[in-house]
């Protein structure tokens, strides 16, 4: 829905009395302030990046691995059953979702 769209619905629930406000165009840019505030779209796109690494019972078990120790990727793999590419690429989701780091020994550990 457009943001024209919006903005129509929205006066029509304020004329209707549905909505707590007298001038609906105000209220459009304080609900969206509101928003910016509570729930900004940076914060959220990082939120988002997380959950989707945690929707993934791989990466849930090897996170489970990296919370009992820390472990090269060659030991992911192989605790795992895993191929190297399939390992590579669930570590660099939960890296890149910050949630484990790589150290210099090239082994992975929750941070």
């Amino acid at each position: 829905m457009t943001k024209p769209d919006l903005d129509k619905r929205l006066a029509r629930l304020v004329s209707s009395s549905v909505c707590p406000a007298e001038d609906a165009s105000k209220y459009a840019v304080e609900l969206r302030q509101i928003a910016d505030e509570v729930a900004p779209v940076e914060t959220v796109r990082e939120l988002s990046k997380v959950f989707m690494a945690l929707a993934d019972e791989t990466r849930l078990r090897i996170l489970k691995l990296l919370e009992f120790r820390e472990m090269c990727v060659c030991e992911v793999m192989i605790a795992l059953g895993l191929t190297q590419p399939t390992s590579s690429h669930h570590l660099g989701i939960l890296n890149n979702a910050g949630l484990i780091k790589e150290t210099k020994r090239r082994e992975m550990d929750l941070i």
